[in-house]
């Protein structure tokens, strides 16, 4: 069936599709739910199309999950990674980083918790795909942790000695935990209170 779907026109897309939109409604049922559980009713009823429309538009569930989760990252990410690699200053780049990230894991405009960290709690073994997009994503956050703070070192922001690679571990973990926070109702103050924690964890490098 899928097959069949993914090789279609978007004949049967309704007159007006708003595809940015749509990704919305269908990140909020796999925030909800969990990409497994969420069946292909619940997210057509999210969008307003039929699942006919569904399959034109996006192939499979798989791929407008995927396509869900980068619409996620480039509305709610994307200004605030930029902004940490052009900031100069590590303390101020980690401060305003963990601050800005406390902001979106906590909006109400946002899924509560960051969907690359949520987003494969409930995945199945034939869903390795989608399991493998999403480490990445998470690695790549790791790698940009890194890679933020091996420029810090080279500028002399930071000692030579300073392990930069357990520092960026220790940063991306920070943020995965912030969204599991989130997840479980933390407040956005509480949030800030653990985003403080960033820089002094940097600092003792």
């Amino acid at each position: 069936m899928e097959e069949v779907a993914a090789s279609s026109t978007a004949r049967g897309r309704p007159r007006g599709f708003d595809r940015a939109q749509a990704l919305h409604s269908a990140l909020g049922v796999f925030w909800r739910q969990g990409y497994e559980p969420a069946s292909i009713a619940d997210l057509c009823a999210a969008m307003s199309i039929s699942a006919p429309s569904m399959y034109a538009a996006f192939g499979n569930k798989a791929a407008l999950f995927l396509e869900a989760v980068d619409h996620y990252e480039a509305v709610y990410w994307d200004a605030t990674w930029e902004a940490f690699d052009a900031q100069a200053g590590i303390e101020p780049a980690v401060t305003q980083f963990f601050a800005q990230a406390a902001g979106i894991l906590s909006s109400q405009d946002a899924p509560c918790g960051c969907m690359v960290v949520l987003g494969t709690t409930n995945v199945s073994a034939g869903s390795k795909d989608v399991d493998d997009t999403l480490k990445q994503l998470r690695l790549r956050a790791q790698a940009r942790f890194q890679a933020r703070l091996q420029k810090a070192v080279a500028e002399g922001e930071l000692p030579p000695t300073a392990d930069v690679e357990g520092l960026g571990l220790a940063l991306n973990a920070l943020l995965q935990g912030m969204s599991i926070q989130a997840r479980d109702g933390t407040s956005a103050r509480g949030l800030l209170q653990i985003a403080a924690m960033a820089w002094p964890i940097v600092k003792s490098a």
